[in-house]
């Protein structure tokens, strides 16, 4: 019998106006042609698991783990203009980080779905950079730490694109699903 276990993540990014709305990108000539919306601005990416957090995610299987875990006390993302595509598993940060990283939302993280439910395995961190907190071109990379000191450990890592781009009267809302599958 052959077993193997496979993460896989997924980050979804939004921009929120004052009110709370998603925000729209400018529609293209075209759309501005046909007076057509703009696309919302919110992306899904598929992230990587680094180096560091393979390490995390086996730690935290021990009976007494060594590593501080990603916790609503201990968790923090953290976002950035730097992406260069280079050794993605081998990141402990952002590689341009953008404003202070920003601790997970109350009740963040939780499971996607009740014990014995389709999404069960699926645990889903949520950070929002509140107006004000942000004022930046883009930035295309975020990534997912156990705590904001030097000495934190990066469990995920991703691209962010096309570019997000905040002003200091927006939200920047990321939320990051990581799935446990065994095969």
């Amino acid at each position: 019998m052959k077993d193997g276990i496979r993460v896989r993540g997924m980050v979804t990014v939004r921009v929120l106006d004052k009110d709370g709305i998603i925000k729209r990108r400018a529609p293209g000539w075209f759309g501005k042609l046909l007076r057509l919306q703009g696309r919302p601005m919110e992306q899904r990416h598929h992230n990587i698991v680094t180096r560091e957090g393979d390490a995390l995610i086996a730690d935290a299987l021990l009976v007494t783990p060594t590593k501080t875990k990603v916790s609503s006390s201990a968790g923090f993302i953290q976002v950035g203009t730097g992406w260069t595509g280079n050794s993605t598993k081998t990141n402990a940060r952002c590689n341009t980080p953008t404003g202070s990283m920003k601790a997970l939302d109350s009740g963040y993280p939780a499971l996607k779905a009740a014990w014995g439910n389709t999404g069960d395995t699926t645990i889903t961190y949520r950070a929002s950079f509140a107006a004000g907190a942000l004022n930046a071109n883009g930035i295309n990379e975020a990534c997912l730490l156990n705590g904001n000191a030097t000495a934190s450990n990066c469990l995920a890592y991703a691209q962010i694109t096309p570019v997000v781009n905040v002003t200091t009267s927006d939200t920047l809302q990321v939320l990051w699903e990581i799935t446990i599958l065994g095969q």
